[in-house]
């Protein structure tokens, strides 16, 4: 395997350029309510990830009390909207610079409460507790003040007629989803707050349903199998040989043949990738946007008999993510110089004929940028980190690396556009102005109701217990 960096500097993979803020190092002593706020207070206010700040916190703990931990900072983004409004209803003078966080601090007592199983006096003594462990001790009868009136006046069994709050929806989203699914908005909202499902897919390289699932009998894991014959979706059916659905959430890391590679977690709309990608015995594939290599590994799988494989994004950090995922599953030795990893930015035709030369695909999996508005119930915190304006921004970003991949694509080849995203603009809109504009490319139908003026499988958060995807494929004209 092969694995190339270059010193493009471009924006991240998504597209999205948070504020600017100072350094966010943790400066308090642990403590979990404190920790909980820091987190919400940096996702909230300073546009991080929780991917960039959970991890920080988690070092400060163990066990379940990180597992407390995700639950709390979780479900407060989930139940963000109620949250603030109830703190609206308390809190005379919203509060600024540093004393901030106190207020996420108050919403976490809210959401213990009303939504968790705390009893009442550790949900208001420990959160008040948490003021002088974040240095802000004047504020805590403040907090005390608030969580007792709040108690004391029942905010939470009060009706609230603002239909965005009421499903836990910014209001620009909601407005989207209004537009789009204007009879499906209430049922995409609950599977969005919903806790996701833990998919698993076989390595079929290494063992076989039948061994792995005798494995995780031995161990007493308990799990789902999907029909191996087909699973209905719409107006297609699709084998699903190597998915498996974990009864409940657990380590991953502590499941049999983890460090082996037998195994790799991902969402079963992800896994129907490879499937649709459809690679045949000596194609030679681009997989673009790859990072962190989930649908890598699966086309592999797939078709080891592919002629190649290179994986590029463009950010290297995610790259590394990629090449770390193959060499647990084995693959950086199974593939050898089939498999390459590149740093490439995919919207510049200059760093695309650098990196690739005039090299062209059979098959391309471009896993585009885009609002990740389907797996908003496995990163709550997307809702909140996205706008309405990064929106138009992502279209454009979309456009033009489609239009540069497309000339990568061999004639007769295909090419299977993918997103994580249920906003049409992304997605069908995307396609279609693509299919009318670009003479060369013909929709390759994956259902009997695709068609160029409605392109595409849209599925839709939940939809047979899955994310919420998007998959058009195209064919290059000889």
């Amino acid at each position: 395997m092969k694995q190339s960096h270059n010193n493009n500097k471009s924006a991240s993979k998504a597209g999205y350029k948070h504020k600017s803020t100072s350094a966010y190092q943790l400066s308090h002593r642990p403590h979990l309510r404190a920790d909980a706020a820091w987190v919400l207070f940096q996702i909230l206010e300073h546009g991080k990830s929780s991917r960039e700040v959970m991890p920080k916190v988690f070092d400060r703990h163990e066990g379940k009390d990180n597992a407390w931990l995700q639950e709390m900072v979780f479900g407060c983004l989930r139940e963000l909207p109620k949250l603030q409004y109830w703190l609206r209803q308390l809190l005379t003078k919203p509060l600024k610079g540093e004393q901030k966080i106190v207020e996420h601090l108050i919403m976490l007592g809210f959401y213990q409460l009303v939504f968790t199983r705390t009893s009442e006096h550790a949900a208001v003594s420990e959160t008040v507790e948490a003021c002088a462990a974040i240095g802000q001790h004047r504020l805590k009868g403040l907090v005390n003040a608030n969580l007792r009136s709040f108690q004391r006046e029942a905010l939470y069994e009060q009706d609230i007629d603002v239909p965005h709050i009421n499903v836990g929806l910014p209001k620009w989203l909601h407005k989207q989803l209004l537009q789009h699914y204007p009879e499906q908005v209430q049922e995409i909202a609950e599977q969005i707050n919903a806790r996701p499902p833990l998919w698993l897919r076989i390595n079929a390289l290494k063992t076989s349903r039948l061994n792995y699932t005798t494995q995780l009998d031995a161990q007493g894991v308990e799990f789902e199998e999907v029909e191996t014959d087909s699973i209905p979706l719409n107006f297609l059916s699709l084998k699903t040989q190597n998915a498996i659905k974990l009864s409940k959430r657990t380590d991953i890391t502590m499941l049999p043949g983890f460090a082996e590679g037998l195994f790799s977690v991902q969402d079963l709309a992800a896994q129907l990738a490879a499937e649709l990608l459809d690679v045949q015995a000596g194609d030679d594939v681009l997989d673009c946007c790859a990072a962190p290599g989930g649908k890598t590994a699966h086309i592999l799988e797939s078709q080891p008999l592919l002629g190649s494989l290179d994986a590029i994004d463009n950010d290297g950090q995610r790259l590394e993510r990629i090449d770390e995922n193959m060499q647990r599953l084995g693959h950086d030795v199974a593939f050898g110089d089939k498999l390459n990893l590149y740093v490439v930015d995919a919207e510049s035709e200059e760093v695309l004929s650098r990196v690739l030369n005039d090299k062209q695909y059979d098959r391309i999996l471009l896993d585009a940028p885009c609002s990740a508005t389907g797996v908003i119930r496995r990163h709550p915190d997307i809702r909140w980190l996205r706008k309405a304006s990064d929106i138009v921004n992502t279209v454009a970003l979309q456009k033009r690396i489609l239009s540069q991949i497309w000339q990568r694509v061999k004639p007769g080849g295909v090419l299977l556009y993918a997103t994580c995203s249920i906003l049409k603009q992304e997605n069908e809109c995307q396609i279609a102005e693509f299919l009318a504009t670009q003479s060369d490319a013909t929709l390759l139908p994956i259902h009997k109701n695709d068609t160029a003026e409605c392109p595409g499988l849209q599925i839709l958060p939940g939809q047979a217990q899955m994310d919420g995807f998007y998959y058009a494929r195209l064919l290059k004209s000889c």
